[in-house]
């Protein structure tokens, strides 16, 4: 049978790429002028309703149901801890076995002491990814003596250590579930949508009202936060194995285990290992936001530094979490890279037997005490306050300027709209332009998402803290998309800031506060400036990843029909890479939801707000329990509308 060859890209005179499926396309291109006619139909309607049924806005109820059945869920927890069978025969043995194994890893960490665990690290760097990991781990864990933290480090690094365990001891053997039985797939994709869509403030109040304060409703926390990517990717690894390996393994008399532990396992191994690898990048992030449940590790420096807004302190404690991030990453990264090298049985039972040899020179060079704070110590500390005293001096006028203009000009007037709007006419416009966006399968559930903000009786702070998230999404891709295409376009410059957008992608969300606030004050704009440099890294990545990904010889086509280099962007790569633009709009919107707790910290109001003081303030819990879980359906209100993008090249109908 002979393959089909598809016709090659005809340029018109500027550069405009034409196939068979774009604009010569007459069918497709009239469906498209007929969904742009309907979503023009569509906004004057709601234009129209808007002006017709605008309300003035009223406060959100203190004393709404929702807040009554939570507030009650609670005293019930309270009433109940000691006597129920869900606590004294379930939770209590969790909290319990979490605790053990959070003491188990701190002993076995700190009882190698200073030279025994920097040399374990290093050892375990060189056996597993190479020498110049090993050397990468050494210099990182000195650095940490060096800084003055490492007492704090090696907490962060035991809570990281216990929440990887408990997410792969779970989630690889529920993504072999997911990707083998279609009904548990099914079953866990919602569940996971939001679990991770859900702010990482969320988890904390009711961890702490299950587990108390302390390590264990953290590692727990951490867990639950992580454990999403370890399904997801372990599932899409067996998902991923050849069919004809399988048929083989079949065909020779291989069993259902058999083929799990000796084909399906052994060829997704690489695909396991980069579960493992972003689970500890999403453990060491939430890890740190646990110190406001009384966890120790650097995420205590940070807070502490956040509420005295020193943000050299925190500096110190953020670049100890980026070297602990990077060490980890290298290690994971690279020992993957090569155990796909390293094929064969007797290789890896020589990288083993190394990896043993090693852990027993670690255990015999901790007989060598020597006390971290003999190092020669240093601090950014100093050197950071001045720069940022430096900017608050010179840079007054023009920030002020900025925050102001925006804040009246721009974020005042979408959230007057917004506020102002009956829930009704938001939920009809959520389920009429997601059925056109995305498909009625995402509209049925968005409309239902956006119609339970309303009945949790926080309305009036759910659409100020989506008129927030709108303007930091504009930002966001305002600013990735130039970035992503600039780097698109420069090698030099991509590969420059690279490293920056590793640390950045690294740095736990708290430490994005302290130059917003340092810049801007405490104010809704502090929290949009906090949201757009966390979101920015993946939106940058993205771009770059969908303009990299046009075919070079539509690119070479283009230049050979005369484009200029704007043409070419503008009218070749930037159309082509449609799909990756949008789905970097998905995780941006994702991000910025992130963050919307965070804000809530530094004058952001609203639902960010309400969470934060329910955590704090025991007569709010029911309404900041109230409050997490409308940024929950606001999220997923948000993801359905946008995820339909990237999945076709032109609106679902």
């Amino acid at each position: 049978m002979t393959a089909t060859v598809p016709p090659p890209p005809v340029l018109q005179p500027g550069g405009r790429v034409l196939t068979a499926a774009s604009d010569t396309a007459v069918p497709g291109r009239r469906g498209w002028l007929r969904s742009r006619t309907v979503a023009a139909v569509l906004a004057a309607v709601t234009v129209v309703a808007y002006l017709v049924f605008r309300t003035d806005g009223a406060a959100d109820s203190s004393d709404a149901a929702a807040f009554r059945f939570f507030d009650s869920v609670r005293d019930w927890v309270d009433a109940n801890r000691d006597t129920s069978p869900v606590f004294l025969y379930g939770l209590n043995y969790v909290r319990l076995g979490v605790r053990l194994l959070v003491d188990g890893v701190h002993a076995a960490l700190t009882g190698l002491g200073f030279a025994g665990l920097v040399a374990a690290v290093a050892a375990i760097g060189a056996v597993l990814a190479g020498w110049r990991t090993g050397l990468l781990a050494l210099g990182g864990f000195l650095a940490f003596g060096v800084l003055g933290l490492w007492e704090q480090s090696v907490d962060t690094l035991v809570l990281t250590v216990s929440a990887v365990l408990l997410s792969v001891l779970i989630g690889v053997p529920l993504g072999i579930l997911a990707a083998r039985v279609r009904w548990v797939g099914a079953t866990l994709r919602p569940v996971l949508d939001v679990m991770q869509i859900m702010p990482t403030f969320a988890y904390l109040a009711p961890m702490t009202l299950l587990f108390l304060i302390g390590e264990p409703a953290a590692v727990i926390a951490t867990m639950i936060y992580a454990v999403p990517a370890t399904i997801r990717i372990t599932a899409l690894g067996i998902g991923e194995v050849s069919p004809t390996a399988v048929e083989a393994a079949t065909a020779l008399g291989s069993t259902r285990w058999q083929l799990l532990s000796k084909v399906r396992l052994p060829m997704a191994r690489t695909t396991i290992a980069l579960a493992v690898n972003q689970t500890i990048m999403l453990a060491l992030s939430m890890v740190v936001i646990t110190a406001l449940i009384d966890a120790p590790g650097l995420g205590q420096n940070i807070v502490s530094a956040l509420q005295r807004v020193n943000v050299g302190a925190a500096f110190d404690a953020g670049l100890a979490i980026v070297i602990l991030a990077v060490v980890l990453d290298r290690i994971t990264t690279n020992a993957a890279r090569r155990t796909r090298v390293h094929r064969t049985d007797q290789q890896r039972r020589w990288r083993w037997i190394g990896v043993g040899v090693a852990l027993v020179a670690a255990v015999l060079i901790s007989v060598i005490k020597v006390n971290p704070e003999d190092l020669p110590g240093y601090s950014f500390a100093a050197p950071v306050n001045d720069l940022v005293g430096w900017i608050e001096l010179h840079w007054y006028d023009a920030t002020e300027g900025l925050k102001n203009g925006i804040s009246a000009g721009v974020l005042d007037p979408i959230e007057t709209v917004l506020v102002t709007t009956p829930w009704w006419l938001f939920v009809a416009a959520v389920a009429a332009f997601g059925t056109l966006i995305s498909g009625w399968r995402a509209a049925v559930i968005a409309a239902p998402a956006a119609a339970g903000i309303a009945g949790l009786g926080l309305w009036q702070h759910s659409m100020q803290t989506l008129a927030t998230v709108l303007v930091a999404i504009v930002l966001t891709m305002a600013l990735g998309v130039a970035i992503g295409v600039f780097c698109a376009r420069h090698d030099r410059l991509a590969a420059g800031i690279r490293p920056l957008l590793d640390a950045a992608q690294t740095m736990p969300s708290f430490v994005y506060l302290l130059p917003a606030v340092a810049l801007f004050g405490a104010s809704r704009f502090t929290a949009i400036v906090a949201a757009v440099i966390f979101a920015v890294p993946p939106v940058v990545r993205l771009v770059e990843r969908g303009l990299r990904d046009v075919p070079p010889t539509v690119v070479e086509a283009a230049l050979s029909a005369g484009s200029t280099p704007r043409q070419l962007l503008w009218k070749v790569q930037l159309p082509m890479a449609r799909g990756g633009l949008l789905l970097a709009a998905n995780q941006g919107i994702v991000m910025v939801l992130a963050m919307v707790v965070v804000g809530g910290l530094v004058g952001a109001g609203a639902l960010g707000y309400d969470v934060a003081a329910g955590f704090s303030q025991r007569e709010l819990f029911g309404q900041g329990l109230a409050a997490g879980l409308a940024i929950v359906l606001l999220g997923i209100v948000l993801d359905r509308l946008t995820q339909g993008f990237h999945h076709s090249k032109g609106p679902r109908r």
